[in-house]
């Protein structure tokens, strides 16, 4: 029998994380002298990866070495405070639990650094066994390269992707795969319309997964 694996995103999708990434760029900025920006604006920058991040926020045209300094003091204040405010949405662990006694393998694939990545998984869903925890680290590019996704799903794999954001749909079609979108992320519902199906709450999301895991 074929494998059957749900690739998930994290930031946004499993996780809110939003609190704990916008008071680690604040700091970065603050020691630098650079001003702030609100929690709202930072739901707009996230999602390509933490330089990527810290870039957006600092003033434009910040120098590479500006830049690699801010970068700096938002890993070592991040990696330390990861999990104040983060937490898992609602109904995402019983959603878990369920596709695991279903018999289907879960894999989660982020632009997050792999540390921090791996950090939250065992932070959070500590019962839960992942068969793959891809971050951002040597030899895992960053969505939306679909190699991420050949590298948790074998060619027989019957796959879906699951992500708040248009980057984990588009890596999906770049896959091969479908697309589930979840509304209740980082980003507007509008860039999930390129997404086969767009769940508003876990109790959709599950069947949704099932219809595509099961069905196509």
């Amino acid at each position: 029998m074929d494998e059957k694996v749900v690739i998930f995103d994290l930031d946004g999708t499993l996780i809110d994380t939003i609190g704990d990434l916008a008071a680690a760029v604040e700091r970065a900025l603050e020691e630098g002298g650079f001003p702030g920006h609100g929690v709202e604006e930072y739901r707009r920058m996230v999602g390509h990866g933490i330089r990527n991040l810290v870039t957006r926020a600092l003033p434009e045209g910040a120098s590479e070495e500006t830049v690699d300094s801010a970068l700096k003091v938002f890993k070592d204040y991040y990696t330390t405070h990861i999990d104040v405010y983060s937490r898992p949405y609602p109904g995402i662990h019983d959603l878990l639990r369920a596709l695991s006694a279903e018999g289907i393998s879960i894999a989660v694939v982020s632009n997050k650094f792999q540390e921090g990545t791996e950090t939250l998984i065992r932070r959070f869903f500590p019962d839960i066994t992942f068969k793959r925890v891809l971050g951002n680290a040597p030899g895992h590019p960053l969505k939306p390269d679909p190699e991420v996704v050949f590298q948790v799903v074998g060619q027989a794999a019957r796959a879906v992707m699951v992500g708040d954001s248009a980057t984990d749909i588009k890596t999906a079609r770049n896959a091969g795969i479908p697309a589930i979108g979840v509304s209740w992320g980082f980003r507007p519902r509008a860039d999930l319309e390129i997404a086969d199906a767009v769940a508003d709450d876990t109790g959709a999301l599950r069947e949704l997964i099932f219809s595509y895991i099961h069905d196509n």
